[in-house]
């Protein structure tokens, strides 16, 4: 199957021609031909595996077949929900390169940045709206978004927004576009509220689904090393000095650990950069530029700011911290050994993380290779017999808070009308506190 049989506007093949692109990817050669069809798609799909242009560009096609629109103050006529300022950027840049060769106005709104903008952009007019739910919420609480004449309506990494607690915006928004419209939902699990939902907000969906749910590239090597935790750091410098050439990624559990071990990581003569929630959009931005261009050799993520960050030829991910649940492992370390590469994911654990990591080898199904680097083995053996810690306890403390949700069992704030949802899972996120937040990760008073 080719681009080209697929039937789509002679301006698209010509935009994909010039990307290089020839060959649909599975989750594209399936998805493609039943959106171009008009039916309802439920697809399964990890990141990585293109799914962007199997919505983007039927979506793009619908559009260009419609009668354009004219003049200023044009609603949106597709609308693309992500959970996050990143994915945003990233689905509207691959949406951008597909229709350069369409007259279409495409715009991004999410939180963290002033409204002034985004107000101006609905009111020039827009075909193509990419939001994250809590911003779109806040503007269709002001009158600037109008969904009436939405069409097509994709929710990607729908999986992802549902954990973030953006469950009551998402339906909220699905009640407020009209119900005469194609709806595309895709997602890495299929899990129960992901089904309730295609079922109460779709129309008989067809669904495709590339990969068995947390399958992981069979060119990646797991490896951990036992250390204690008051000599986490120097081990990471010293494989991070051994590394001399390699650009890393490293993930902390809390956003303030973030931020001290990228701290500490300049301090050692190792360029750092860290993305959280409680980071500016134009902070992560030029966090993310700076690692993609080289200046920074290491990026310190939380979990849900590294969602969706496309980052190709990334050789090792490393975990400072385990993930405090297995399938976050799977999220992480799916940013190496992509397209037939090999990857590494090395992970620095710690006495009480072996129940973690036990759960993490019985995702895998494989062991997880366990090396003693010399001058760091732990002064008590790892045991991966002992019990798991409780998932709504971070240790020493309370239940850390998600890096783009609310903490579980938290008051609602007066001045917040629709009140915060709590996680849909009952275990503690992997990021901890760092400063309190409002929607789509931003702070608080923001309205982000």
């Amino acid at each position: 199957m080719t681009f080209e049989s697929m039937g789509l506007a002679p301006a698209l093949l010509r935009a994909l021609s010039e990307t290089g692109y020839t060959t649909p990817t599975p989750i594209q050669a399936q998805a493609i031909p039943l959106v171009m069809a008009g039916f309802d798609v439920l697809g399964g799909a990890q990141t990585g595996t293109g799914k962007t242009a199997a919505f983007g560009l039927p979506l793009l096609h619908h559009l260009a077949s419609m009668p354009p629109a004219t003049g200023g103050g044009r609603r949106p006529r597709a609308l693309i929900l992500v959970p996050t300022r990143e994915l945003a950027v990233q689905v509207s840049d691959n949406i951008k390169g597909y229709a350069k060769y369409l007259r279409l106005k495409l715009a991004m709104v999410f939180g963290g940045v002033g409204m002034g903008p985004q107000i101006d952009q609905f009111r020039r007019g827009i075909d193509i709206l990419v939001a994250t739910p809590g911003r779109l919420i806040d503007h269709m609480e002001r009158g600037t978004a109008k969904l009436d004449d939405v069409r097509l309506l994709v929710l990607d990494e729908a999986d992802r927004m549902l954990d973030m607690g953006f469950l009551p915006a998402m339906k909220r928004i699905l009640q407020r576009v009209p119900k005469a419209r194609q709806t595309l939902l895709f997602s890495a699990t299929f899990e129960a509220q992901i089904k309730a939902l295609a079922l109460e907000f779709m129309r008989d969906p067809r669904q495709v689904q590339v990969a068995a749910n947390n399958t992981i590239a069979d060119t990646i090597a797991h490896r951990a090393h036992p250390v204690d935790a008051s000599r986490k750091k120097d081990l990471l410098v010293e494989i991070l000095a051994r590394r001399h050439t390699d650009q890393v990624l490293v993930f902390g559990r809390t956003k303030h650990g973030c931020n001290r071990l990228a701290e500490q990581l300049e301090e050692a003569g190792l360029p750092a950069v860290a993305i959280h929630g409680n980071k500016s959009q134009a902070q992560r931005q030029k966090a993310l530029n700076a690692f993609k261009a080289g200046t920074a050799r290491v990026l310190v993520a939380t979990d849900v700011a590294a969602r969706g960050l496309d980052i190709p030829n990334l050789p090792l991910v490393i975990n400072f911290d385990l993930p405090m649940v297995a399938e976050d492992y799977v999220h992480r370390i799916g940013r190496t050994g992509r397209n037939g590469a090999s990857g590494e994911a090395l992970s620095l654990v710690e006495h009480g993380d072996g129940g973690l990591l036990r759960q993490i080898q019985k995702l895998l199904k494989r062991d997880v290779e366990l090396i003693n680097v010399e001058g760091y083995s732990p002064a008590s053996p790892l045991r991966l017999d002992v019990a798991l810690p409780n998932p709504r306890q971070k240790r020493g403390g309370p239940r850390p808070q998600r890096d783009g949700g609310a903490r579980a069992g938290a008051p609602k704030p007066a001045h917040r009308p629709h009140g915060k949802p709590a996680p849909r899972h009952a275990h503690a996120g992997p990021q901890g506190r760092g400063g309190a937040q409002g929607r789509d990760g931003g702070r608080r008073g923001s309205r982000a």
